[in-house]
């Protein structure tokens, strides 16, 4: 059974840090693509930030300079390091782990997410 847990949501003032944790388990961690995505109310979920199995990163415009994605495979975790935050960072974030061959999504995995909340 894969299993992905999130954890590391927390209250913050604008411009804060926070470092965000998907843990997995029942999954071979380190042949996955993996990525971060955030849904906040009112809006479609959208993608944060993704590292391939290689260790190649993309993030959304709005994050970029700001969020930084990574992994450990010895851990089989997912980390999303979050600073100078803003109000609009507000959203639950979802951890997702995707396996992808040959420009093919072959499964995919979900958590059931952590609020991160961005507030004065």
């Amino acid at each position: 059974q894969v299993q992905l847990v999130e954890s590391g949501g927390a209250l913050v003032q604008p411009g804060g840090s926070l470092r965000l944790s998907c843990s997995t388990s029942g999954m071979m961690f380190s042949m996955y693509d993996m990525g971060w995505y955030r849904q906040a109310p009112g809006k479609q979920r959208e993608l944060v930030a993704v590292i391939t199995s290689v260790g190649n990163t993309n993030y959304a415009d709005s994050v970029k300079d700001r969020f930084t994605v990574s992994r450990d495979n010895a851990k089989n975790t997912l980390y999303l390091q979050m600073n100078s935050l803003r109000p609009e960072d507000t959203a639950i974030y979802y951890c997702n782990a995707d396996l992808r061959r040959g420009g093919t999504s072959l499964r995919k995995h979900w958590g059931q997410g952590t609020q991160v909340t961005v507030s004065s």
